[in-house]
């Protein structure tokens, strides 16, 4: 595979990063568990690219960017996969693009940090969401409107994916107090933005409980992405609407080309750890979720389509 960033005659803070891209073998091993350690390498490449905001020059990078309409349990998914809490509540929760760079590592002592405005703040799985919403406020400001300004979010944590996401906020459409009338028209905006380029994954988040063709964040990945060839679907609450999920998922009416992936959210206290033992009983012995293919069922498979 070339690289996408030759032709720009080995100038500026860009050439120094090139050579890292180009000693990074872009054909991964096959995937033989979760987590591949091999592509750590090319995504420090990627993220190193994006922080010297290259994007505003009009160079694209790979990305994997996170859409969904409000209350389709995004938050979940994101928790499950990175093994942290991140902000909930009613309205949009994220107003930020939220940039997470997950990264596995050995040790028992996971590694926080927030990097926005220029600084990076240090924290723990204790005090992350409140950190977040700080560092959100410090962004976008301490009412309900939405900043494009971005906030990352890195997570060094054993068992977690090696993985770079873009969350972005939940699509609503009608604003609430204290929002802007034009609130569904920026968010819109936003999600555009990073979903047009072709080299954007549009990981689309679906909640089980509702006729996935009048989804808003569909009809946004549809707009850039017609036949779904980088449209990877998740569907969440998948025990709250069993009846008629395994046709969804296997009809396909609304070009999900990366395939479906269905997920049970973690409900209320429970550990990650129990949460995954629910997840597992309930695909195995529900009466309707046990007919689901087992190749397009739970966060630990989520985790493989991601990386893979």
């Amino acid at each position: 595979m070339e690289s996408s960033y030759t032709g720009l005659n080995g100038e500026g803070p860009l050439a120094m990063v090139q050579v890292e891209l180009d000693a990074v073998p872009l054909k991964c091993a096959p995937i033989v568990s979760s987590f591949n350690d091999k592509i750590r390498p090319l995504l420090d490449a990627v993220d190193k690219l994006r922080s010297l905001m290259v994007m505003d020059e009009g160079i694209q990078l790979p990305t994997i960017v996170v859409v969904g309409d409000q209350s389709s349990g995004k938050s979940s998914v994101l928790e499950s996969l990175a093994g942290i809490s991140l902000p909930r509540g009613q309205g949009i929760c994220t107003r930020v693009p939220l940039i997470m760079r997950l990264e596995h590592h050995s040790s028992a002592q996971p590694e926080l940090s927030l990097e926005y405005n220029g600084r990076v703040d240090r924290t723990d799985e204790d005090n992350i969401a409140k950190d977040i919403v700080k560092a959100t406020n410090s962004i976008a400001g301490g009412g309900k409107g939405i900043s494009n300004t971005p906030l990352t979010l890195l997570v060094k944590k054993n068992g977690v994916p090696d993985l770079t996401m873009v969350d972005l906020p939940g699509i609503t459409r009608v604003p609430v107090h204290g929002q802007p009338e034009n609130i569904y028209d920026q968010i819109k905006d936003m999600i555009m933005e990073y979903i047009k380029p072709e080299e954007s994954i549009i990981l689309n988040v679906l909640s089980a409980t509702v006729d996935f063709t009048t989804c808003e964040s569909i009809r946004m990945s549809q707009s850039v992405d017609k036949t779904g060839e980088r449209t990877l679907a998740v569907v969440t609450k998948v025990d709250k609407a069993p009846e008629g999920l395994l046709e969804k998922v296997t009809g396909d009416d609304v070009n999900i080309g990366l395939g479906y992936v269905c997920v049970r959210n973690r409900i209320g206290d429970e550990t990650y750890e129990e949460a995954a033992a629910m997840a597992h009983e309930l695909f195995q012995t529900h009466p309707l979720l046990s007919k689901i293919d087992k190749s397009i069922v739970g966060i630990p498979v989520l985790a493989q389509k991601l990386i893979g």
